[in-house]
């Protein structure tokens, strides 16, 4: 009888583990719109890949392009009761109820991709990019080129963004501190960074006449829009032509552009945050401690003359 009491309580033991390794880690992830770019694409492949039930999570995914939409999505997984929350938030700002609402119901937060401006105490960890530096890399570059004079044509990303702030405030402080910088044109090519808007700002330039020999775009897909607006004006750009083109995120296409010589620079953006994740929000479900705080990726910009096809392989995104 003893036997067959210890034999039924090992099977009730197995059949519980298994039903909670089922069940996973209920985490709730949010997420940019994947057609945005080919950087948001790796980035929500990475997730994809990584928080699977194979590796014990029991994890729900939201595309929201803008900051209320996230919100709401954030008390909705506050209320389903989840463990974990990961967001890539549309805006820097407006997150503190929601980050404290989570805190006080015993929920993880962690960042990935961009920054939000709030208290460190309201996430466990942020996994990011440096948008700042990512900005004053590409500027101290375009600095190093020496030109007469800066005549720059700026397409900017989501406004409000931690990507465009970053990328636009380099530029910014650079044009306000040298007058031999100038911002001919300014625009955006709105929430999901559109090419089409971007080309379109070139073409108004263009027919109003605007002289300009940089475009800085705060995303690749923008960069190659405005690419097709100077074509079609037989403008000449890139290594031998009279208008330096700037990208950031390093798709394999766009750093090919950098090979051919039709652009000049490209600046990194990784997307991969999710493997970081998955060890930290480990250890605490094994009882451990970890750091947290912020981790920034480490990034890297190209410039046409110097990259490489093992550049291209290594670190561009996409086919």
């Amino acid at each position: 009888m003893k036997k067959i009491l210890a034999l039924v309580i090992a099977l009730v033991m197995v059949l519980c583990a298994a039903s909670a390794l089922a069940d996973g880690i209920k985490v709730g992830i949010i997420n940019l719109d994947p057609s945005e770019s080919g950087y948001r694409q790796a980035n929500v492949k990475d997730l994809n890949e990584t928080f699977t039930a194979e590796n014990g999570y029991d994890a729900t995914f939201v595309t929201a392009p803008t900051a209320d939409k996230q919100l709401e999505a954030a008390k909705t997984f506050i209320t389903d009761g989840v463990k974990y929350i990961l967001v890539s938030a549309a805006e820097t700002t407006g997150w503190d109820e929601v980050l404290q609402e989570a805190k006080d119901a015993g929920i993880g937060v962690f960042l990935f991709d961009r920054l939000i401006e709030c208290p460190e105490d309201l996430f466990v960890a942020a996994v990011v990019s440096d948008m700042p530096k990512e900005g004053e890399t590409a500027v101290a570059w375009l600095e190093a080129q020496n030109l007469p004079e800066y005549k720059i044509l700026h397409i900017q990303g989501q406004l409000g963004s931690a990507a465009q702030l970053g990328r636009s405030g380099a530029l910014a402080d650079k044009i306000a501190a040298d007058d031999k910088w100038t911002l001919v044109r300014e625009g955006t090519g709105g929430d999901s960074w559109d090419p089409e808007e971007a080309r379109k700002i070139a073409q108004a330039a263009i027919d109003a006449g605007e002289d300009f020999n940089v475009v800085y775009a705060e995303n690749d897909g923008m960069a190659e829009g405005v690419m097709k607006a100077l074509e079609a004006a037989g403008k000449t750009f890139g290594v031998n032509g009279d208008i330096i083109i700037m990208g950031f995120d390093c798709n394999k296409y766009a750093l090919r552009y950098l090979k051919e010589g039709k652009w000049n620079y490209d600046g990194q953006c990784s997307p991969f945050q999710a493997a970081a994740i998955d060890e930290m929000i480990k250890k605490l479900e094994a009882g451990e401690t970890i750091e947290g705080g912020i981790i920034y990726n480490e990034e890297k910009g190209f410039d046409a003359k110097t990259i490489t096809d093992e550049d291209i392989e290594k670190y561009g995104l996409g086919d």
